[in-house]
């Protein structure tokens, strides 16, 4: 936060952050509300982000020479004389810069790269940790070593990944160069992200986004919206920001605060998220309570978009109550087969997948593990050299090559078989990323071979079983879902967030020794991620089921 003369000077992660987050970080109040303890995930991305940038700046600079000049370290006045001194010299690459403080505009920001136009302005260029592209067609590249918008030209092999914070920033940073007259009149910015092997140019005048708005309208409006907010907050006039439930919540620094207040009003936001919840609020419907008490075969209040009115009613008539979970319907039906598979795979950011779990289990009969050549239970296909690294491409061929084996012999046999995840999304996408990466690799399949597999009825989301079949009160999370069908994690710190910090020491990422009881830790995790779904599809097809209440007995 930056107040001067009692004026708010806003940076660019205002715009994309909740509104609320927005007045509490700006309200002389909050100082000493209750907040979450740091995030020693969140810490260790931020520093990976942060030597991610020292290394692509130091490449930069040993190609551009005296072309280059870099800001030193310092205070943030003395980094925005020596900026401003770089851009009246007409340098053509300023690293690490500080924008003047834009009073008028209420802005203030850093910026990795100033890229001088041929026109003799300047277009900013920000260093990311995370891929901006994907495979396909048609985003605006130039090479890394020619970070120039001007040498952009559409990709054939690639297209935009939709990052929506990086382009909000580099129009907040536009905007600051427009206030200082050193903007380019081509509004184009750019982005380096973690592979580091071209610069994505966004066009930020361009009608990218909803109802035919460039970039720049858009992050105009969100500006002055969050700049009202953040003015209010300072001046104690009446906040113009209320607390509600969202995704931005489950890693907020101000979670424990707004969290106490929306408990104390039982808010309605607590079972309906976003807009929804609005939308309610809206109708004179603000809490839990008097949602549970509508009629569910009558008129809603508002429209909602997240779920049916009577799911909605029967939803805050769980969560009044300390259910977990209800059923929608008396019978769930979910795919099943005599050779079945629980499937989960364990990530590392954007790096790579390095461990791609199975349990193999026949419903079918004991026999069949015989008569298909193999032994039933866990197994793990993993590389344990640190991302990025090709023997990730051995691990995933490995894993694939089993799989498709596996599903090979089922057919000779005549044996019916499925896979099962807990969300598709983050399989497929490593599924497909994969192949992508890795194509020509030995025992790598096509793009399309996998897309069959993936397409077929014989690939099962259960989180889609669990959505459409289960109203969850309390989240749709496995974690959140198996311990209703009886599952327990062997590791009282099992969760996504925790596995980066043990894949760290896993591996040696950090110059230490690489840690086998980390290793191990991570294989017994992952295992009982793969339990976890065999558990909770089992518990859907057993008699079990009749003891969870069904929502019109709500």
């Amino acid at each position: 936060m930056t107040v001067i003369a009692g004026r708010v000077a806003l940076d660019a992660a205002a715009v994309v952050r909740c509104r609320r987050r927005v007045h509490l970080d700006h309200d002389p109040a909050a100082v000493g509300a209750p907040r979450a303890r740091p995030d020693p995930a969140l810490e260790q991305r931020q520093a990976d982000a942060v030597s991610h940038r020292a290394d692509v700046g130091a490449r930069l600079a040993a190609e551009f020479g005296d072309r280059w000049r870099s800001i030193p370290p310092g205070p943030a006045s003395e980094r925005e004389e020596a900026t401003g001194e770089a851009l009246a010299a007409g340098v053509p690459y300023v690293w690490n810069a500080v924008l003047p403080l834009d009073l008028a505009g209420a802005r203030r920001g850093e910026v990795d790269l100033l890229v001088r136009a041929p026109d003799g302005g300047y277009q900013p260029l920000i260093v990311v940790r995370h891929r901006v592209t994907d495979p396909g067609s048609g985003a605006l590249t130039s090479p890394f070593m020619l970070p120039r918008a001007e040498l952009a030209a559409p990709d054939p092999a690639r297209r935009p990944r939709s990052q929506t914070r990086d382009q909000l920033r580099l129009a907040h940073l536009t905007r600051m160069l427009q206030a200082t007259g050193q903007a380019s009149e081509t509004a184009l910015g750019g982005v380096i992200g973690m592979d580091a092997d071209v610069v994505l140019w966004h066009d930020l005048a361009a009608e990218s986004w909803p109802g035919g708005r460039s970039t720049l309208e858009e992050y105009d409006s969100r500006f002055t919206d969050r700049l009202a907010v953040a003015s209010a907050a300072v001046s104690g006039a009446p906040a113009l920001a209320q607390p509600s439930r969202i995704t931005e919540c489950r890693r907020c620094p101000w979670w424990p605060t707004c969290e106490a207040v929306l408990a104390d009003q039982g808010d309605v936001s607590l079972v309906l998220r976003g807009e929804d919840a609005v939308a309610l609020r809206g109708a004179g419907v603000p809490t839990v309570a008097q949602l549970a008490a509508l009629d569910p075969r009558g008129e809603p209040p508002a429209v909602l978009h997240g779920m049916p009115f009577a799911d909605a009613v029967a939803l805050a008539r769980a969560w009044q109550r300390g259910m977990p979970v209800v059923r929608r319907v008396a019978e769930v039906p979910v795919v099943r087969a005599d050779v079945e598979v629980d499937v989960d795979m364990e990530s590392f950011g954007e790096s790579g997948a390095y461990l791609w779990g199975c349990l193999l289990t026949t419903p079918g009969g004991a026999h069949l593990a015989e008569a298909l050549g193999e032994v039933t239970g866990y197994r793990a296909f993993a590389t344990w050299q640190p991302l990025p690294t090709d023997d990730e491409a051995r691990s995933f061929a490995e894993f694939w090559g089993w799989l498709s084996g596996l599903r090979s012999r089922c057919a000779e046999l005549g044996l019916s078989f499925a896979a099962y995840c807990y969300n598709e999304q983050a399989e497929n996408r490593w599924l497909l990323g994969s192949a992508d990466r890795f194509g020509g690799h030995p025992g790598v399949p096509g793009r399309d071979e996998v897309l069959e597999f993936i397409n077929s009825s014989r690939w099962v989301d259960l989180f889609a079983v669990v959505s459409e079949w289960f109203l969850c009160a309390h989240g749709k999370g496995l974690k959140r879902i198996a311990p209703a069908a009886g599952f327990a994690w062997q590791d009282p710190e099992a969760g996504g967030e925790n596995s980066m910090r043990w894949y760290r020491a896993a591996v040696g990422m950090d110059g230490a020794p690489p840690d086998r009881v980390q290793r191990e830790r991570l294989l017994r995790y992952n295992a009982d991620d793969v339990q976890a779904t065999h558990v909770l599809r089992e518990w859907m097809c057993s008699p079990a089921l009749a003891e969870v209440p069904l929502a019109t007995e709500l």
